[in-house]
């Protein structure tokens, strides 16, 4: 029975690497550093890409050249490519009244339905004109409302990696991949999806990417694999029921 267990547990348990503010001015040396690594291991993640970067902090770094192209090879190398929200531009404040209570700024909470589903078609435009499918989206700040969700499913999109849990759930019709850090690390039980912001990265950083990679790789799955798992471990679902509140309540008395 307790071999039964472990092996349940070891069957629920994987990680995700979520890339963010991917668009044409980024840190494209780190960029391509990791990518390398990937490519040695085999290592399919998810790309959240910014279809109309207009944020000013981006747009300082370097631009590389047939930015499309070398998504759609992306895609084509079988990586998932993400809506990361349209312009990654925050025009309201949450005031900590978002869906997940993360608080601070963003782009899309507070907007009317119409407003977001404008800004969600013409990102996925985008996508489309360069013929890149795209059916998953995570917003920059992890802010959304309920309009997000309604919007999202009217533009054709059913999938976000953002929330609590150690395991995929469904919400408002669409699939939620739990997103719960902002850097790497791995724990041993559940499906975990980390965030991973290379424009931000030093060498060092790269250094504990790279040994990371190299301990954990047999670890690391891709969203296909994410979403196939289901929370049959007893152990993960007592954990899930408790993941949220206690984060919400930790964010909801955090400073902004």
């Amino acid at each position: 029975m307790y071999q039964n267990f472990l092996n349940s547990l070891r069957d629920q348990t994987g990680i995700l690497l979520r890339f963010d503010d991917i668009a044409p001015n980024m840190n494209w040396k780190m960029m391509d550093r990791c990518e390398r690594v990937l490519n040695k291991y085999k290592i399919k993640p998810v790309v959240g890409v910014i279809p109309n970067n207009q944020d000013t902090e981006l747009l300082s770094y370097e631009k590389r050249d047939k930015f499309w192209q070398i998504v759609k090879h992306w895609q084509n190398n079988n990586w998932t490519v993400a809506m990361h929200g349209y312009t990654h531009v925050y025009d309201s404040e949450t005031r900590k009244k978002d869906y997940f209570k993360y608080g601070g700024k963003s782009e899309f909470f507070g907007h009317t339905f119409q407003e977001q589903l404008s800004r969600l078609k013409k990102g996925k435009k985008i996508f489309d004109d360069n013929n890149i499918k795209v059916d998953t989206f995570f917003a920059p700040n992890h802010t959304y409302d309920l309009n997000t969700f309604d919007a999202l499913k009217k533009a054709g999109i059913f999938k976000i990696i953002d929330g609590y849990g150690l395991s995929p759930f469904i919400k408002n019709e669409i699939k939620f991949l739990p997103q719960l850090f902002y850097k790497l690390v791995f724990i041993p039980f559940g499906i975990q999806s980390t965030q991973l912001h290379i424009n931000y990265w030093n060498e060092n950083d790269f250094i504990k990417f790279e040994n990371f990679i190299k301990k954990y790789h047999s670890k690391i799955i891709d969203i296909d694999t994410a979403y196939s798992k289901k929370n049959e471990n007893s152990l993960i679902k007592v954990l899930d029921f408790f993941i949220e509140p206690t984060l919400k309540i930790k964010r909801i008395f955090a400073k902004s």
